[in-house]
C-alpha cells in the first residue's frame, strides 16, 4: 500500500494537527486540541440546506461538521502563508520560519482529511479581512473559532463577517476566565501582544458579547464558559503551582481541563426603517 492510500502514513506525514478528527472508524490525528466532546454544547444554529463559512478553519474540524450538519455548501478559508498571520512585532522575524518547521506546509493537514472523509468543503484562501460580498457572496451561516485573540484588529475582523454574513453568526473564542469570574457584567479585556502565545486580546465573557454586537449582530443564544481539552499532540503543561492553581479554576468555572471558552449565536441585526 503506497503512503497516498494508507490513512496511518498520512496522518504522520503531517508535523502538526491543530484539530483531533476522527477521519475514519478507529484511524484520528492526533490533534493539540481535542473539540469532539465540546462540539456539542455550541449553540449551534439550523444549517441544514444554508451555504455557510467556517473563517480560520486550520485542519477544518468546524468546517466538517458544518457539512454533517447538512450544510448545502460549506466554504472553509485559510491563510496562504505562515507569514500571513497578525505577527506581533515581538515574533515577526522568527514567527513565520519556526511556524513552518513545526506545523510543515500550510494546509497539508486540511487537504489530507478532506479526501479521507470524502467530504466537499471548499477551501479559499483569504484573510478575514478581505472578505468582499462582491467577491465571495453572502452567507446563511458563519463559524468563527479562537481566531479573534489572533488577530491585531478583531473588530474590523467582525465588520468583514457581517459584510458577508446574512443570517447569523457562531463565534467561539477563548475567554479570561478571571476577569469573567471578576467582572460578570463588565465588558473586559486582557491585553497581551508580548508574549509566545501569539496572542493581542483575550476577552472575559461579557467583552465577547459586546464585541459582536457592537459589529451590528444581536446575541440569539450562547453557551456558558467551557474549556477546550488539550489533544494528544498537545506540549505537557507544567506542573507549577501557578498551573495547578489555573487548572483547579478551569475545572470549577468551565467544567474541565483546558482553553476556556464561549460561544455566541448571533443574528445579523437589520437596519432600523427611516
Amino acid at each position: 500500500m503506497t503512503q497516498r492510500h494508507d490513512p496511518v502514513s498520512q496522518i504522520a506525514s503531517v508535523p502538526l494537527w491543530y484539530h483531533t478528527l476522527e477521519l475514519a472508524p478507529g484511524i484520528t490525528t492526533p490533534g493539540w486540541f481535542d473539540l469532539r466532546p465540546i462540539a456539542g454544547r455550541l449553540p449551534w444554529p439550523d444549517v441544514r440546506g444554508k451555504r455557510c463559512l467556517d473563517i480560520g478553519t486550520f485542519d477544518g474540524f468546524l468546517a466538517f461538521e458544518l457539512e454533517r450538519r447538512g450544510a448545502s455548501e460549506v466554504i472553509a478559508t485559510d491563510l496562504v502563508a505562515h507569514e500571513d498571520w497578525d505577527w506581533p512585532p515581538v515574533l515577526r522575524d522568527r514567527g513565520p520560519q519556526a511556524m513552518a518547521e513545526m506545523a510543515g506546509e500550510k494546509g497539508r493537514g486540511f487537504e489530507i482529511a478532506r479526501e479521507m472523509l470524502g467530504s466537499s468543503v471548499e477551501r479559499m484562501l483569504v484573510s478575514v479581512y478581505d472578505l468582499d460580498p462582491e467577491e465571495h457572496g453572502q452567507f446563511d451561516v458563519v463559524v468563527c473559532g479562537s481566531l479573534l485573540l489572533h488577530l491585531r484588529e478583531p473588530l474590523r475582523a467582525l465588520e468583514r463577517i457581517r459584510a458577508v454574513c446574512r443570517g447569523q453568526l457562531m463565534s467561539s473564542e477563548e475567554i479570561d476566565l478571571r476577569l469573567t469570574v471578576l467582572h460578570p457584567r463588565r465588558p473586559v479585556l486582557r491585553f497581551d501582544g508580548l508574549s509566545e502565545l501569539f496572542q493581542w486580546t483575550i476577552p472575559n465573557v461579557a467583552a465577547h458579547r459586546r464585541m459582536i454586537t457592537a459589529m451590528g449582530f444581536d446575541p440569539v443564544r450562547s453557551s456558558g464558559p467551557y474549556a477546550v481539552p488539550y489533544g494528544s499532540a498537545h506540549p505537557p503543561r507544567p506542573r507549577t503551582a501557578a498551573e495547578l492553581v489555573k487548572k483547579a479554576r478551569r475545572r470549577l468555572f468551565a467544567g474541565g481541563d483546558g482553553v476556556p471558552h464561549h460561544a455566541l449565536l448571533a443574528q445579523v441585526r437589520e437596519p432600523k426603517p427611516g
